[in-house]
């Protein structure tokens, strides 16, 4: 299903501006309404702690407005800490496991470095951009997320083209490590340019009774992305939640997934995907591995709106036990919408798109409670422009 491995070459990767990095940025009013459409906030009084963001092929702004909560570009991280780069960097994900690693790591470090100190809760969320502004940009990132022992930090990441930008190559890899009795939200909304390929690399250890929420919505998929997240659960009572919401639009191909090792006695996970097609292509994967007595689930539930053009969703939900305590289960389930759904709303006077949009915004939301805004807003912006591909 997804493309070969674009020639890197072929993209703009390197150069030799020299930004300025601080809590400075002149964004023109097209840039924020793009940052804004993922969350990625700039404007006085936002409810955030900070902002880092890269804007092409360097970090240009990164400060945070918290005691407790350090915030650099990757470079300078690992330049300042030797700690970082001998126990951290390159410590879950391999530079050796694939291509993408590898481009990655013979890359000059782009990327942002976040450290929520021990006992430190942050009660607004950090926000951080990986922003293409122009064409034909060859993103390579990394990024170490480090929570100390007691913390907590909600992260909304944006990663996204400028509206006007169809054509990009974003290579990133993250390294998230939760501590003990600490909490991280990680919230991602994808946005990109019809003729964007995407290939994301991600893993997170979680210690014991930690707890790692994972959040994902694909506003604009972009032409090309496949992502298969690995979290490790290595504490006990350590737990994982995954949610992603995708909309697959004609011309696009998604293969999205999520492998879980439940390490320890009391660990636990949930996952659920909740994928649109519009005329595009999805596969939905998930893989939870028991090692130990613990529970998890994998639910994944497509709604295919049109099959033209090959559009089709595969669903692939998957258990292991390797011990004879886990308990596993797994569904999956792909639909339409019901004519008698529409029908029914409109009689109550909504209109065709607006039953419609109800309808879809229903299905994404299913068995998900505690939204946040921006997460909100994403689905509800997905379930808009999926009705109007009805």
């Amino acid at each position: 299903m997804s493309q070969r491995f674009p020639d890197v070459n072929s993209y703009i990767h390197s150069d030799d501006l020299q930004p300025v990095v601080g809590d400075e940025l002149h964004l023109e009013t097209s840039d924020s309404t793009s940052l804004a459409e993922v969350g990625v906030l700039f404007h006085t009084g936002q409810p955030r702690s900070g902002t880092f963001m890269v804007r092409d092929l360097h970090a240009v702004c990164a400060y945070s407005e918290v005691p407790g909560l350090e915030v650099l570009p990757i470079a300078t991280a690992l330049a300042q800490y030797p700690w970082l780069r001998e126990q951290y960097s390159w410590n879950l994900i391999s530079p050796e496991e694939d291509e993408i690693t590898r481009q990655v790591a013979e890359a000059a470090p782009e990327g942002f470095f976040l450290r929520v100190r021990a006992g430190e809760k942050i009660s607004l969320p950090y926000q951080t951009a990986l922003y293409m502004a122009s064409a034909n940009i060859a993103q390579r990132i990394h990024n170490i997320v480090i929570v100390e022992d007691g913390a907590a930090l909600e992260l909304i990441t944006g990663c996204l083209t400028h509206q006007g930008v169809q054509r990009g190559l974003h290579l990133a890899v993250s390294e998230f490590y939760v501590g003990e009795d600490s909490v991280l939200t990680n919230t991602m909304v994808h946005s990109w340019g019809a003729e964007v390929t995407v290939r994301p690399r991600a893993a997170t250890r979680v210690g014991r009774n930690g707890v790692f929420n994972s959040n994902y919505v694909s506003l604009r998929t972009g032409a090309d992305i496949v992502s298969n997240p690995l979290t490790l659960l290595v504490g006990e009572g350590a737990s994982a939640n995954f949610m992603s919401v995708i909309l697959a639009e004609k011309g696009s191909r998604v293969n999205t997934g999520s492998r879980v090792e439940l390490n320890a006695t009391g660990t636990s996970a949930e996952l659920k995907h909740r994928g649109v097609s519009t005329g595009g292509q999805i596969i939905q994967g998930g893989l939870m591995i028991g090692n130990a007595a613990c529970r998890a689930h994998v639910d994944c539930s497509g709604m295919l709106i049109s099959h033209d053009g090959g559009a089709f969703i595969e669903s692939i939900p998957g258990v292991r036990s390797n011990h004879r305590d886990a308990q596993l289960s797994h569904e999956a389930s792909i639909g339409k919408i019901a004519p008698e759904q529409v029908e029914y709303l409109m009689s109550r006077g909504f209109t065709e798109s607006e039953a419609v949009s109800m309808i879809i915004r229903g299905f994404l939301d299913a068995g998900i409670s505690g939204l946040g805004a921006e997460l909100d807003a994403a689905i509800q912006h997905i379930a808009e422009v999926a009705a109007q591909g009805l």
